[in-house]
């Protein structure tokens, strides 16, 4: 009798009790990605003769991984990936992940590729705070250039690391820096909101450090993996 007269009523607490789950399973997707990201960061970290080179890590004021970008349909070259991205404080510790979306742009490398890896190395705080801005495209409004590898390349990051943002990626086994200029990258608040809730706020996140819940463990995790 109570469900003929009150139908929407149980149709309500229903949705009400299956909402936690649904917020749970888009958490979770954004915990996979920072697992994908800091594995994919530290293949690429601990090569042996094709490896980024160490003073270029120690240098780098933010760092972002797109692991798996993937070749769109549409545009010659189109690409289309998500990933994390974190940055120093001022005593050099690395802050909480913020998530990101890559469109656009083209590889400087393997033609025909249609998956690959992509690590970012954002040089100045100038460089690294332009991503907040959501129109921010690779190579428009500060210096790229494909990131040096190597054991030769050691000696020539001692010299001098002029470009504001270097890049890498690899695919099928293969490494090296690549070209990535046109490609746009713009927080996702999207999946920044899943992850941290409703106030999350990429800027506070990526600049000032602070979250607003505890930071979870396979946040803790990608923060601990990168140099």
């Amino acid at each position: 009798m109570l469900l003929k007269r009150f139908p929407c009523m149980i149709a309500a607490l229903a949705i009400l009790a299956a909402a936690p789950n649904v917020c749970a399973a888009d958490k979770d997707e954004e915990a996979v990605r920072l697992e994908r990201a800091r594995v994919a960061f530290q293949e690429m970290r601990d090569g042996k003769d094709e490896k980024i080179p160490q003073k270029l890590m120690e240098r780098a004021r933010c760092i972002a991984v797109i692991p798996g970008v993937v070749k769109v349909a549409l545009g010659v070259g189109g690409r289309h990936g998500k990933g994390v991205m974190s940055c120093r404080d001022t005593s050099g510790r690395w802050g909480p992940p913020v998530f990101l979306q890559m469109t656009g742009g083209s590889f400087g490398f393997q033609v025909g590729v249609e998956k690959a890896d992509v690590v970012l190395f954002f040089m100045t705080d100038r460089s690294a705070q332009a991503v907040l801005d959501s129109k921010f495209t690779l190579g428009a409004k500060a210096g790229l250039a494909a990131g040096p590898v190597g054991r030769t390349a050691e000696a020539e990051t001692d010299i001098k690391l002029d470009a504001e943002i270097y890049s890498y990626a690899r695919s099928k086994g293969l490494f090296a820096g690549v070209s990535l200029e046109g490609a746009k990258i713009a927080p996702d608040k999207s999946d920044n909101r899943d992850f941290y809730g409703k106030t999350a706020d990429p800027r506070t996140i990526l600049i000032e450090h602070r979250t607003p819940v505890a930071i979870a463990p396979e946040a803790q995790a990608w923060m601990n993996a990168l140099p």
